[in-house]
């Protein structure tokens, strides 16, 4: 590698700091090479983030499980002592208008390798699968990002296959945001410009040219592009020369709708820890798992059409239908022990709009093509970009950063 093109003379701009901008900036310190990150929003995290003061514990608002603990952040926080919870709580379900800890049939069915490239919805309907156990099927379906009629069995299957981060759903002590914070962001914090909304970015010349909103002009050698695949789609972001029809495409194939977390405070628990089949929601989840607390927490979890429903009403709007669905489930206990409330709609967060990618029905190699590089100086990562199987998960975010870095140099 000669001098003109060694890492040390690189000046590379990434663009977005969440958990794959973060990762990226912390390798690229790591390899000497100078680098600047832009962020459109007024903090960093993107989908991460905490919230302190409305529990006696810190609340992970966005990614809060660790998927399997062979990956990037999982070998690391074990090498530093870091306490983690397995969540292995089991799910309870809302059948036939009441709570029951079994149903007459599995409904997770999704894991089957020989599967048509049909929606989990229609799936479910050929496995035999009664109009009883569209919610439930809708929830399962609400854990990969979107409605049971917006998933492709086949790719999701396929997909998702690919992973060795292994299994167990695991919690952290404090919050995500918190190892993000600790270990990557401290060491590069004087490298993020916030508020730098890149509208322009011109791969034509030797080198890149990135203009903002505010026709602020930088310029590099390289550029990582890690904004969610929303922006991307909504071209958002113009590119000179137009981007490949074929990344376009891509870009169309990865899916990724809109999606709420509420969390509840009340008096006392009333009920289970994980609740799938709600019409309201895609699924509760008891939010003190692995924490040190003495409050009670729940976290409604709303993906899909349920999402995009509440979406469109205001926050006390929003609880409303929630504790009304709750009250029906628990004889009126929500409403009587409910201390306050609060909601993280990502989808009116105007530089993310959305939950996380998901499969869809004829999607093919779709994500494989979005994260190609074009001209050995536009890269793209990103949790939609993970083409390991690790799409939706934060380390998997973390994973496309590293294959995109490497690809610089390599």
């Amino acid at each position: 590698m000669n001098k003109k093109h060694s890492k040390n003379s690189l000046k590379v701009i990434i663009v977005g700091a969440g958990a794959s901008g973060l990762y990226a900036g912390y390798m690229l310190n790591k390899l000497g090479v100078d680098f600047t990150i832009l962020e459109a929003d007024a903090i960093h995290g993107g989908r991460i983030g905490k919230f302190i003061g409305f529990a006696d514990y810190d609340i992970d608002i966005g990614g809060q499980w660790l998927h399997g603990l062979n990956n990037i952040v999982g070998e690391l926080i074990q090498n530093k002592g870091v306490s983690l919870t397995l969540d292995d709580t089991p799910y309870v379900y809302y059948f036939k208008n009441k709570i029951v800890k079994n149903l007459p049939k599995n409904p997770f069915i999704f894991e089957d390798g020989e599967m048509p490239d049909i929606s989990f919805k229609n799936y479910a309907k050929l496995n035999g699968f009664s109009s009883s156990y569209n919610e439930i099927i809708n929830s399962i379906a609400g854990f990969s990002g979107a409605d049971a009629d917006e998933i492709s069995t086949l790719w999701n299957y396929l997909e998702v296959s690919k992973s060795k981060s292994g299994e167990g759903d695991y919690k952290f002590e404090n919050t995500y945001f918190d190892i993000l914070d600790n270990f990557f962001t401290k060491s590069i914090s004087d490298k993020i410009l916030y508020n730098q909304i890149v509208k322009e970015i011109n791969y034509m010349e030797d080198k890149v040219e990135i203009r903002t909103t505010e026709g602020i002009e930088y310029n590099a050698a390289k550029v990582l592009i890690t904004v969610p695949i929303t922006i991307l789609k909504s071209e958002f972001i113009s590119f000179t020369p137009a981007l490949p029809e074929s990344k376009i495409e891509a870009f169309s194939k990865i899916g990724m709708g809109p999606g709420l977390k509420v969390f509840l405070k009340f008096k006392k628990e009333f009920y289970p820890d994980n609740i799938i089949g709600s019409k309201v929601c895609s699924a509760y989840f008891n939010d003190t798992t692995g924490k040190k607390t003495k409050d009670s927490i729940l976290i409604a979890f709303i993906m899909g059409k349920k999402a995009k429903v509440l979406c469109e009403l205001t926050d006390d709007m929003i609880l409303e239908s929630i504790v009304q669905e709750l009250d029906l489930f628990f004889t009126g206990k929500a409403s009587q022990n409910l201390l306050d409330f609060k909601v993280f709609n990502f989808s009116k967060k105007i530089f993310i709009k959305g939950a996380y990618s998901y499969s869809t029905i004829g999607m093919g190699n779709a994500r494989e093509i979005a994260a190609q590089s074009l001209n050995n100086k536009l890269y793209f990562a990103g949790e939609a970009m993970n083409v390991n199987g690790n799409h939706q998960t934060i380390h998997g975010a973390m994973e496309s950063s590293k294959i995109a870095i490497e690809n610089m140099f390599s």
